[in-house]
């Protein structure tokens, strides 16, 4: 058993490498910008973005607490459903980077995750003290 003082700064570590990988390194153009539209598009794209969050959250569990396997499905649905909420309200308003309110819903959409993840983190912490 991973000592707690260890195991807190590697999964924190860890979630954010996976945010930033999901987010940034393999979100593509054409899911970035169609996973808010309507229609098959939009639930396409923001589907393959959420399912590879779920994968890579799949992926974590399994080396740090295989018990918790789940937990990629429960991302991949709390992924979507920020990033779909974030996606729909900035296109009904016409959020562009030129506009503050696009950076703020980006930034609240990146803290929503990083909320997530500190959810994740401690289960995982609780279940290991157990």
């Amino acid at each position: 058993m991973m000592s707690w003082m260890i195991l807190l700064p590697l999964l924190y570590i860890t979630f954010r490498a996976k945010q930033f990988a999901g987010d940034f390194l393999l979100q593509t153009d054409w899911i970035a910008m169609n996973k808010g539209a309507p229609g098959l598009a939009g639930y396409t794209a923001l589907a393959l973005h959420a399912l590879i969050h779920g994968a890579m959250t799949f992926l974590i569990m399994l080396v740090f607490a295989p018990g918790l396997w789940w937990l990629g499905l429960v991302d991949c649905v709390v992924h979507g459903a920020i990033d779909r909420t974030k996606g729909v309200i900035s296109r009904r308003y016409g959020w562009g980077p030129t506009d503050r309110w696009f950076w703020w819903s980006f930034g609240l959409d990146q803290e929503a995750h990083n909320l997530t993840h500190f959810t994740y983190i401690m289960l995982v912490l609780l279940l290991s003290a157990t």
